[in-house]
This record gives structure tokens, C-alpha cells and sequence, in this order.
């Protein structure tokens, strides 16, 4: 199934970009950061974009996946608004509401912003960086749930208090997505 997800995901991402790398590389990143939780979060991880960013839909996803990965595919999909401030209020709203088993969503949700900021860091994106670390006290209130992932936020936790990429670069070089 995790092949299948793969090969789904990269197919309809198709020539869409990560920065300058491949979107598989941010996919690969996100899978590769959830892989301990099994089979069905890696699954999640490599879906987690593709109804936002491609023209598939949930029922595409519900048709090869079922009604779960779909379930959780949408709970990672943006919410619709005027801007991008909207559309996450609106987001992490629901995502707060979040509880029961689709709360594997939200793991891959915080292995998302990880490889994001892995990323940010890696690429020198101060910019967006800084976004990720303004929106993070939000962000954690939504998605955290006490004794899920503690890793993934004890390592968002640490990301979230550098104060400057250059004295970042160590142990950063190389992680892409």
C-alpha cells in the first residue's frame, strides 16, 4: 500500500516543485519522519497534499485508499477562505475538533510542518521560516495532542526557538524536505 501511495502521489504531483527539488523529495521527508507509527501514517504522509495541490478529489483517494485515508486526507486539507490567513484559521479550527482514530492526521500533520521546517533551515528560507514560527503557538494548540509524536514536538519545539539560520547549519546540512 505504501508503494501504491507513493506511486499514486508522485503521478499526480507530477512535475510540481518542492522549491527547486522534486515534490516527491517533501513526500519522501514526511514518510520517512512518520515511518515509526506503521503502514497506514506512511500511507497518509505521501497523500497528505494531494487533494489540496492536484486535481484529484476525495472520492479519488476514498476509491484507492478507503474511507479512512480519505477521512484523514481531508482532515490535511485546507479548509477553503479569501486568503491564506483564512484558510488556516479555518483549518486548525477543525483540526482542534479532531479526536478518535483520524488523529493519525494530525501526526502526519506534525511531521509535515517538520519537514518543512527541516527545509527552511537546510535552503536558508528565513522567511518562511519565520512564518512557521509565528503561526507555531497555533499550530501546536490545534494539532498537539499530550503523549502522541512527543518527538516530532520536542524537535518543532527546538526548531522553533533558532534564532538565526546561519548558526543553524550544523547537523542541518543535507535534510531537504
Amino acid at each position: 500500500m505504501i508503494t501504491k501511495a507513493r506511486e499514486f502521489a508522485c503521478k499526480y504531483h507530477g512535475e510540481q516543485k518542492y522549491g527547486e527539488y522534486p515534490y516527491v523529495v517533501h513526500l519522501d521527508a514526511v514518510a520517512e519522519i512518520v515511518q515509526q507509527y506503521g503502514e497506514t501514517a506512511v500511507v497518509i504522509a505521501y497523500l497528505h497534499d494531494v487533494v489540496e495541490d492536484t486535481e484529484i478529489s476525495f472520492r479519488d483517494v476514498k476509491k484507492e485508499f478507503g474511507s479512512f485515508v480519505a477521512d484523514c486526507v481531508a482532515v490535511l486539507t485546507d479548509e477553503s477562505g479569501k486568503d491564506c490567513k483564512e484558510r488556516k484559521e479555518k483549518t486548525y479550527s477543525e483540526m482542534a475538533l479532531i479526536c478518535g482514530k483520524t488523529e493519525i492526521a494530525l501526526l502526519v500533520k506534525a511531521a509535515d510542518r517538520l519537514a518543512n521546517m527541516r527545509a527552511c533551515l537546510a535552503n536558508k528560507k528565513e522567511r518562511l521560516l519565520k512564518i512557521y514560527k509565528a503561526e507555531y503557538p497555533v499550530f501546536k494548540e490545534a494539532v498537539c495532542r499530550p503523549g502522541r509524536c512527543e518527538e516530532i514536538w520536542a524537535e518543532l519545539a527546538e526548531l522553533n526557538t533558532v534564532q538565526s539560520l546561519h548558526a543553524s547549519d550544523a547537523g542541518m546540512q543535507g535534510q531537504v524536505g
